[in-house]
């Protein structure tokens, strides 16, 4: 019955269909650039911790905007729960983040450090995260079906690069 369906689709639906799956990919990417632009911008805020919360929230919605992108379903819980795997694994990263977090506590040099900081390791987080879900919801994934552990590479290799992304 599969292949009746495939017969009866001409040349020019199916090139449709491909021009749809690239808008697809390239509505994801830009929703990724623009998040991990918005999650860099919370950076700046001097008050520590709120600027956290804030990352967060972005990154959330991110993750919200592409599972609608991809017909995923979304559910914030499976969501944060998927994000934080991810993220935590990145001790290093989360470590960074919270120490520069922390430092806009400490009066002049401190905030100074972090201002110049966080933004780019939030922006680099949220660039990876965001390559991470597209490339799981590409492949057909969902939020139950996401383990961190088979794309922490993948995710350390998107962290580099939206790191230089984030510095350019």
């Amino acid at each position: 019955m599969a292949n009746e369906n495939v017969e009866n689709v001409d040349e020019g639906q199916i090139e449709s269909i491909e021009v749809t799956a690239e808008e697809r990919l390239a509505k994801a990417n830009e929703t990724v650039r623009n998040y991990s632009f918005g999650t860099a911008a919370f950076g700046v805020i001097p008050a520590p911790g709120i600027d956290l919360v804030g990352m967060t929230s972005v990154q959330l919605a991110m993750l919200h905007k592409l599972s609608s992108i991809y017909d995923v379903k979304f559910t914030k819980s499976l969501a944060r729960n998927a994000a934080a795997a991810l993220l935590g694994g990145g001790v290093p990263f989360l470590a960074g983040a919270t120490v520069a977090s922390a430092l806009k506590a400490v009066p002049f040099v401190g905030a100074y450090v972090a201002v110049l900081t966080q933004p780019a390791l939030g922006g680099a987080a949220a660039y990876a995260l965001g390559k991470v879900f597209i490339q799981h919801f590409e492949s057909g994934g969902t939020f139950l079906t996401f383990d961190p552990n088979k794309v922490r590479a993948y995710y350390e290799e998107m962290l580099a690069e939206g790191g230089e992304k984030s510095a350019a």
